[in-house]
């Protein structure tokens, strides 16, 4: 079973991170799925998005979750049957959720690629990191800033929220492996911690 990563944020809040590299058989096996479920994995034309979707099914399992725990608002946005709170992420081979008791929490999972350069202007003010030289750390970095406004927006879950101009990352240092973060909205602000790791080319982020 290939639980990539396990973190502790605190006595109440879990993030599980998944490596996919089972068959799609081996991921079916012992996960049981609502009948809703079933007909959209059987919908998805993509093996790796079944994959996915499958070894998030696996992950629940480790908070004592199955399936039809998840329940998913009108946004899109899951919610449990408990009250509790999760938020699930997928990108390509990994998966991941967070998963809290107490709390509302996001989290994201992405892989480090150079076309994020094209798009920044789209989500922060670019000219904040044109200090950044070097262009590896410019795409970390980037990463990091989307990887953490997902979080957020995951967690306000509604639509009209807009990534340049109601959410805000501060600075960070890499090494200091966390930051904060705010929703600006309709006259409200909204506080955050952030945290991220990243690992054989992609980032995780998550916000509580």
């Amino acid at each position: 079973m290939p639980l990539y990563k396990t973190i502790i944020v605190s006595p109440t809040t879990k993030v599980f991170i998944w490596k996919i590299e089972e068959s799609l058989e081996t991921l079916k096996a012992k996960i049981s799925l609502t009948d809703k479920n079933e007909a959209r994995l059987n919908s998805m034309k993509s093996e790796l998005h079944q994959k996915g979707f499958l070894s998030i099914r696996h992950l629940l399992k480790e908070v004592d979750l199955t399936d039809s725990d998840l329940i998913y608002d009108e946004f899109g946005k899951p919610h449990l049957a408990d009250d509790n709170f999760i938020s699930i992420t997928h990108s390509f081979n990994f998966t991941a959720i967070i998963y809290s008791s107490e709390k509302e929490v996001g989290i994201d999972i992405e892989k480090q690629r150079d076309k994020i350069l094209k798009i920044a202007h789209k989500f922060t003010p670019f000219e904040e990191y044109k200090t950044i030289a070097n262009d590896d750390a410019l795409i970390r970095k980037l990463t990091i800033v989307w990887g953490a406004k997902e979080s957020l927006y995951k967690i306000y879950g509604k639509k009209k929220l807009l990534f340049l101009h109601h959410i805000y990352v501060a600075d960070f240092k890499f090494d200091n492996a966390k930051t904060t973060g705010e929703i600006r909205f309709n006259g409200d602000v909204a506080s955050y911690d952030v945290s991220f790791l990243e690992f054989e080319g992609f980032t995780c982020v998550y916000a509580c």
